[in-house]
């Protein structure tokens, strides 16, 4: 990885990396004082950049799961204040960095205010308020580790997918933890566990502003950045929403373009026996269809695909809009490994290695949860001659086939109910329920009824929302309420209840 990593930085002197390296390991273990460390780095080193430390991790170090966690940030800072430069980059304001320190931003406003309530008795109700807000910043980790972390690995940067996301699930986890205590009214535990969360999140903060965004803006291209905001917009942010307008698109090569290109492209395939273009049709063992039909099967299947090739390689996703977990484009070409947390890896491990041995030839996993199961399975890819190929991951959110009963051999449409509606039933259709308050317990299809453009708006609180307008989603809304909408998108419940609020409010203008 040495040679990769600095072939997308500015020259690195490496006796300057190994004194620094030197310095900094007496400093922590105690053979130099702050002020002897100091003066041997302005007179051996002099001034670097945050990327250089990023250089050293990576290449220098060996790497340890737990060093993100275990190293003091503040101590370093202090060994390497008026030497490194750490400032705040000038961006724009739509740039994929920008949003990152505005998210961080955010979350040290909100830990001020947690410092500031544990100095006074407990009420509860201030602290779900402030806790709806701070449960929407693990947002901020599953951007960095589906976006920022796969581009850092191409460059050869792997060091944040190694230890940092580590030390993001921690934060995320403590998160999640003080929330369930503070709703089972374990008051002292919950007060006894802040100091931890604000000590464990503004330690990686500073760690992702010192060295993190400024490496990340070293090594990726502008025009990477650029690409970035597609799959930002996927997964979403944890504190604001951003509207993103394609950039204009990039003028062509008279060589890339029209005729030229796909004659080119097609005489290329038909050298190697393959055929390609709009209408062209490619054998697929039990019919021919074209490059576009393929796609489209992909994009309506009611099922997401995932394919791992026999290198680890993460080679395909379907993009389908009821996508039950977020997926980014740079997840392709990416090692499946380093697609997962580290407490999880030995079990991708043990399962890629079963189906590739021909131990097993599938796993099954699922996912039971209040008005919730999905269905994960792993099968192994191989040749007619045997060979192993890769990985099938298939994911299906079966709730809805688990909640069908009896049989219907009649035509029922997607969302339909086969029985006939009593009056009565009729009846409360027709008139549906006026919403004047949201509460856990409303109906979607009241709001919906009430406020027409809502299922189109809704998106705006959570990406998640989108699924709405699939098939999947109209029998969801046909029976969702708003406290299923907030178990089924991780969104907290009164978080949520505020956000539609707003949407009817303006909807009602």
């Amino acid at each position: 990885m040495e040679n990769k990593m600095k072939n997308y930085l500015p020259k690195i002197e490496l006796d300057k990396m190994e004194q620094l390296l030197r310095i900094e390991e007496e400093y922590e273990t105690g053979k130099l004082s702050l002020e002897e460390a100091r003066k041997e780095l302005a007179e051996k080193v002099g001034s670097i950049r945050p990327y250089h430390i990023a250089y050293i991790e990576q290449n220098m170090m060996e790497a340890d799961d737990d060093e993100c966690v275990r190293v003091d940030m503040r101590k370093t800072l202090q060994l390497l204040d008026g030497i490194m430069d750490y400032s705040r980059p000038q961006l724009p304001a739509d740039h994929p960095i920008m949003h990152y320190y505005r998210e961080n931003d955010e979350m040290r406003k909100l830990l001020l205010a947690v410092e500031d309530l544990v100095q006074y008795p407990m009420i509860k109700n201030q602290w779900l308020e402030l806790y709806d807000k701070i449960s929407r910043y693990p947002i901020h980790y599953k951007r960095k580790q589906n976006q920022l972390y796969p581009m850092l690995e191409r460059k050869g940067f792997t060091r944040p997918t190694t230890t940092m996301w580590n030390f993001d699930d921690i934060v995320r986890d403590e998160i999640r933890a003080a929330e369930r205590l503070l709703t089972e009214d374990k008051e002292e535990d919950f007060i006894a566990k802040q100091q931890t969360l604000i000590d464990y999140a503004r330690d990686l903060m500073e760690k992702e502003e010192a060295i993190l965004y400024p490496t990340s803006l070293a090594l990726i291209s502008e025009e990477e950045f650029e690409d970035m905001k597609h799959g930002d917009q996927e997964i979403g942010f944890a504190f604001f929403n951003v509207a993103h307008t394609a950039p204009a698109a990039k003028p062509q090569p008279a060589s890339m373009t029209g005729a030229g290109f796909s004659s080119e492209l097609q005489a290329l395939l038909s050298k190697y026996g393959y055929s390609a273009g709009g209408n062209d049709k490619l054998d697929v063992t039990t019919g021919k269809l074209t490059l576009e039909q393929i796609n489209l099967i992909y994009q309506h299947l009611p099922i997401d695909i995932s394919f791992v090739d026999e290198n680890e390689l993460v080679c395909f996703y379907s993009d389908t809009d009821h996508r039950i977990f977020p997926r980014s484009k740079n997840v392709i070409g990416r090692e499946v490994m380093n697609c997962h947390p580290r407490k999880s890896a030995h079990v991708v491990r043990e399962v890629i290695d079963k189906l590739r041995n021909g131990e097993q030839k599938r796993a099954e996993f699922w996912i039971n949860k209040p008005d919730l199961f999905i269905y994960i399975v792993y099968v192994a890819v191989r040749d007619k001659q045997g060979k192993f190929r890769g990985v099938l991951e298939m994911m299906q959110d079966c709730t809805h086939i688990r909640s069908l009963e009896g049989s219907q051999t009649l035509l029922t449409w997607a969302g339909q109910q086969p029985e006939e509606p009593s009056a009565a039933e009729e009846q409360a259709e027709d008139n549906g329920e006026t919403v004047s308050e949201i509460t856990p317990k409303t109906r979607l299809k009241d709001l919906l009824r009430q406020y027409p453009n809502l299922k189109k708006r809704l998106p705006e609180i959570a990406p998640e929302f989108k699924m709405l307008n699939s098939p999947l989603g109209k029998i969801m809304a046909a029976r969702a309420d708003i406290q299923m909408m907030s178990d089924r998108s991780g969104i907290p419940l009164q978080h949520l209840i505020g956000e539609i609020g707003k949407l009817c409010k303006e909807e009602k203008q």
